[in-house]
């Protein structure tokens, strides 16, 4: 009963203070709910959740493959109304970069469900002038160097590869207001349409939050009962070489725990930022990294690369 009182006391505190927390973010929540002896506990991904998920990314993936069936259609930037394509095209031929916020709805146009979790789909777009399909190709597959220049990936690695198709580890830290590190594995898989037109897909198979990351009692929370900041991670590429480049394309979902009720109004607008931020920050350092790298001398063929030139399906 005293528990119950005390969290009613802190919703009516934050409802009070909602404008302000909005603009100065979290660290003002989290302020108050320490002052009240309560925080964001441990989450468990449990089977309902998880397929409610599965049921979003089935949905999110059929419509993924009916766009690109079709070459004028194969970015999603594509299916614009005419005056919004040219107005984002112009952005992105300026090195801007494009976001905007999905929501994939079920045959009949309802909201997929998900049980105790929340799904964050984002997409974006940039354009590198000046450089060849193989050249960014060459980068995203070189797993063993995306340490060296993404800042949320801590440590990269192939495992293995057969074809084009890889597995990869990441060690990703995400820092907002706290920091999160995640040790986490992904199955890719890229397919060539054209010599104009590839895709990838990359769907996580293991995620595990790290408890003291790099200090001496580092170890890993149970794979699915941790703090459910990150419990899927899926994302799917488009890469197509026109208009003297090569536009990339980011799309991205993925699970995480659902908030302690009467808090979602308030922290999901900070939830979804991070997302957001990430694939603004992915495809910002792509996009400078290929171009530094396209200013040297073609990378030899290895053992994570797509061979310079090469056309592999």
């Amino acid at each position: 009963m005293r528990a119950r009182t005390r969290w009613k006391r802190v919703q009516r505190k934050l409802r009070r203070a909602s404008a302000p927390l909005l603009s100065r973010s979290l660290p003002v929540v989290l302020c108050l709910l320490a002052a009240q002896g309560l925080s964001v506990t441990g989450a468990e991904l449990k089977a309902d959740t998880l397929e409610g998920f599965r049921h979003y990314v089935r949905a999110t993936e059929a419509r993924i493959d009916r766009q690109v069936e079709h070459p004028a259609g194969f970015l999603y930037v594509d299916g614009l109304a005419p005056e919004r394509r040219s107005e984002v095209n112009d952005k992105l031929r300026r090195g801007e970069i494009f976001l905007e916020r999905l929501v994939t709805r079920d045959t009949a146009g309802r909201q997929i469900e998900i049980p105790d979790g929340q799904v964050h789909h984002w997409i974006g777009d940039v354009f590198i002038p000046g450089v060849a399909l193989t050249r960014v190709l060459e980068f995203t597959q070189d797993y063993d160097h995306h340490q060296d220049y993404y800042s949320e990936i801590v440590r990269s690695r192939l495992l293995a590869r057969d074809g084009q198709a890889f597995k990869i580890f990441y060690r990703l830290r995400k820092q907002k207001v706290i920091t999160v590190t995640l040790d986490t594995e992904h199955d890719v898989r890229y397919v060539r349409l054209d010599a104009a037109r590839w895709l990838s897909r990359s769907i996580s198979t293991r995620i595990a939050e790290v408890v003291d990351a790099g200090g001496r009692d580092e170890h890993e929370k149970p794979v699915g009962r941790d703090r459910g900041f990150l419990w899927r991670a899926n994302s799917y590429w488009r890469f197509a070489g026109r208009d003297g480049g090569v536009y990339i394309e980011y799309e991205a979902v993925s699970l995480t725990r659902d908030f302690p009720t009467g808090l979602g109004w308030l922290i999901g607008p900070f939830l979804r930022s991070v997302p957001m931020e990430s694939i603004e920050k992915t495809l910002s350092a792509t996009r400078s990294a290929v171009l530094i790298r396209n200013s040297q001398p073609a990378v030899a063929a290895g053992p994570g690369l797509l061979p310079p030139g090469g056309s592999e399906d």
